[in-house]
């Protein structure tokens, strides 16, 4: 049996971030090894954990301090969850008191799913009175290209070498995008069957012409 590989991860933002201290509470709650990245405010996303979910194996748990050192809101929190489960692995949150893997931590992330389907509810209602007064005022120009409609150009620079962070990065989405859009590839991908071979048809017997000598006319049989 496979025994659990604790990672630990925090993210350093200048002065504010005591990093012995997390160091310290990491190793504390088991974590083997600590991944260490610094907060650019210039760049998007956090590179080194995004690398780190895309290793993520069976039984591997992911800790970190608290919410803000993964996420940058529940929509993103739920997205870097789903990625964990995907590969087998856990996320354990110390300051929450969140496992993934437990029952406690199940139920909480149910709850925080169900507030963040509350919130895009309240957020489409909002888009659907503000289009509808648009509409009435010849202003409405339709919407921006998503996540989902880059597909084509995700999988093309993809297939150029670039790495998800980059491909995220240029295309203007979140790197769990990219992700997810690989991901639904691949099974589209699966349920493909290949063709079918042709069926060999059996090969028409010949009939034989011969004359009739008595009626000059043709038999066949």
């Amino acid at each position: 049996m496979k025994m659990s590989n604790i990672i630990g991860y925090l993210r350093v933002d200048g002065a504010t971030s005591n990093v012995k201290l997390q160091s310290e509470r990491l190793k504390a709650a088991g974590a083997s090894k600590i991944i260490r990245e610094v907060a650019d405010h210039r760049a998007n996303g956090r590179p080194r954990l995004a690398q780190l979910l895309s290793t993520i194996n069976e039984k591997d748990i992911l800790i970190v301090e608290s919410l803000p050192s993964i996420a940058d809101s529940t929509k993103q929190l739920l997205e870097l969850v789903e990625q964990i489960q995907s590969g087998g692995g856990g996320l354990k949150i110390l300051e929450s008191d969140l496992d993934t893997s437990l029952l406690p931590g199940y139920v909480l992330l149910k709850l925080l799913q169900m507030i963040d389907n509350f919130e895009r509810q309240i957020k489409r209602e909002r888009q659907a009175i503000g289009i509808a007064k648009a509409k009435r005022e010849g202003r409405y120009k339709g919407r921006k290209p998503t996540a989902r409609a880059k597909a084509d150009e995700v999988i093309k620079l993809i297939a150029q070498g670039l790495t998800r962070e980059k491909v995220a990065d240029q295309l203007g989405i979140g790197v769990a995008s990219v992700y997810r859009i690989l991901k639904n590839e691949t099974a589209t991908q699966d349920k493909v069957e290949p063709p079918s071979k042709p069926v060999a048809r059996p090969t028409k017997s010949l009939k034989k012409t011969v004359r009739n000598t008595d009626s000059g006319q043709l038999s066949l049989f």
